[in-house]
């Protein structure tokens, strides 16, 4: 039981800096590409902020994601923030804007997972010592968590990033079709997950870019 509690205490201490970067840029970038476009709204909510209590969901952020972690044996990490609200009628042009707001979240995850590799350069480089080592496994826990985060919100499945993303693209009737399906979203990733075929996707994903990633910069 103590070698549990002391393997999760550690494993949240790595991965705490990580997730909460990760879901907070992620989630104001969308506000952020909103407002560029014309809609106010997360602006009016506070939600274009880098302040994590702005974007965090209790259940989504911190008890699932420790859930997870336990029950996969620290092997996979998911969670979610609460969503940005767009208002899809207040963009200038809302099929094509919507799709720049729905990739805005993965494209800040990608330039968070790269950061974190120049981080873990620096780290590599530093004097062996207790931080160096801490700031190595951090980084190396930003780059897998927010290469995660970009390949699971690029999945073409509605209420995802890539779901809006390709419902933007597709014509006006598929589009709708598309968007009906929505409710079912939620209950497959669900399954998706649970059948590990969401891991089995994800893994070689996330492994080739991390590799490669580490590869440029190291």
């Amino acid at each position: 039981m103590d070698d549990t509690v002391n393997q999760l205490a550690r494993t949240l201490s790595i991965y705490a800096l990580p997730v909460l970067f990760a879901i907070t840029l992620h989630e104001a970038a969308h506000g952020y590409v909103a407002r560029h476009f014309g809609d106010m709204t997360a602006h009016a909510q506070g939600r274009i902020s880098l302040n994590p209590l702005r974007h965090v969901d209790v259940v989504g952020t911190i008890v699932v994601p420790v859930a997870i972690l336990l029950l996969s044996g620290y092997s996979f990490l998911f969670g979610w923030a609460k969503p940005v609200p767009v208002n899809y009628s207040a963009l200038r042009k809302p099929r094509q804007h919507m799709a720049w707001v729905a990739a805005a979240g993965p494209l800040a995850n990608l330039a968070m997972a790269l950061v974190w590799a120049v981080l873990l350069k620096i780290a590599v480089l530093l004097p062996a010592a207790g931080f160096s080592h801490f700031l190595e496994l951090t980084a190396r826990a930003g780059i897998l968590v927010n290469l995660v985060f970009m390949f699971l919100n690029l999945l073409p499945i509605l209420p995802l990033d890539g779901g809006r993303v390709l419902a933007s693209l597709l014509p006006s009737r598929a589009a709708w079709q598309y968007a009906r399906l929505e409710p079912l979203g939620l209950p497959l990733l669900v399954i998706l997950l649970l059948t590990n075929v969401l891991s089995g996707v994800l893994g070689p994903l996330v492994g080739v870019s991390d590799a490669l990633i580490r590869a440029i910069v190291l």
